[in-house]
């Protein structure tokens, strides 16, 4: 059985999303829970994670992820 990917949803509202948002938003971070975007767009990822924890709380998961292009590659030597 494949692993069932816990942010499925909210990675496809993001990449609907993605084109309109590098247009406005270019570089900011966005908090994802069931479709449902947290207050708006943030400048820092703590901000947007603060958002996400107060609109979707503590106990439950969400998705924070800053609208660039293409996704960012870490090297970890």
């Amino acid at each position: 059985m494949a692993p069932v990917d816990p942010f499925s949803v909210e990675k496809e509202v993001f990449e609907k999303h993605r084109e309109e948002w590098l247009r406005s938003h270019y570089g900011e971070y966005v908090a994802i829970r069931d479709g449902v975007v947290a207050e708006g767009f943030f400048c820092t990822y703590a901000d947007a994670f603060k958002a996400g924890l107060c609109r979707f709380g503590v106990s439950r998961y969400f998705l924070v992820k800053q609208i660039l292009t293409a996704e960012p590659k870490y090297f970890v030597p």
